[in-house]
């Protein structure tokens, strides 16, 4: 794969789960955002929040890439934090109005970052450092998981089939070396060496795998000796 290859494919799956946010906010009045989510201490109002929140991050990640100094995510441990609390006290409109907002800045940004920009390196909040083509695939990741966070009209079985199988094998890597959780997750109707990584074996269908691995509910995953499923510890 070239290094604009992969934004090419992260890039639509950026522009798809943008959709596919904005019309999971659509279906859901404004004094519903105020209520509580099934994400720990958050109402929708906080969701939404982290989501315009992400993309002005992800933002100073694009001009480090483009410009070669250093912008991270966030100044310091606690900003994240702080700002979700801080914006989740506006208004719902201003709420909506960031989202969309801030998402047409991030994918601005992005458009005019050439090939050396692109394979530019920077460094995540999480500490981790990866090239410039990562910058969509975490927006990506951001849009689709958080879209059906909002509402249980649709959730990951909605999601394109490429993007769950980048997702879970994104999510295991994430909990094999950030948490040291190794599970050995078994797509259903999929060869266990497409994605499994030794461990504990878990099976169920790629979508609800997706769902799981990421804390989303344990709906149709099984563990294959039938033993009680493995806790997991927080995602991102």
């Amino acid at each position: 794969m070239t290094v604009l290859e992969a934004p090419a494919r992260y890039l639509e799956w950026m522009r798809g789960g943008s959709d596919y946010f904005e019309s999971q906010l659509a279906m859901i009045e404004d004094d519903q955002l105020a209520r509580p989510l099934a994400l720990p201490n958050w109402t929708g109002k906080h969701l939404l929040a982290h989501v315009a929140g992400n993309a002005r991050a992800l933002g100073r990640l694009v001009t480090w890439a483009s410009t070669g100094r250093p912008h991270p995510m966030y100044a310091g441990p606690d900003e994240r934090a702080q700002e979700i609390e801080t914006d989740a006290e506006l208004d719902a409109s201003a709420l909506r109005a960031a989202v969309a907002n801030d998402q047409h800045h991030l994918e601005a940004a992005l458009a005019k970052l050439d090939e050396a920009g692109w394979a530019f390196t920077v460094v995540t909040a999480q500490g981790r450092t990866v090239d410039a083509t990562a910058i969509p695939w975490l927006r990506s990741r951001e849009l689709w998981v958080h879209g059906a966070d909002l509402t249980a009209g649709a959730g990951f079985d909605d999601f394109p089939g490429d993007f769950v199988r980048e997702l879970l094998a994104d999510v295991l890597a994430w909990r094999r070396d950030r948490r040291h959780e190794v599970l050995d997750v078994r797509p259903l109707h999929r060869p266990a060496s497409d994605i499994a990584s030794g461990g504990v074996w878990i099976e169920g269908r790629p979508a609800a795998l997706a769902r799981w691995l990421p804390g989303r509910g344990a709906n149709g995953i099984r563990n294959g000796d039938d033993h009680p499923l493995p806790p997991l510890t927080p995602w991102l």
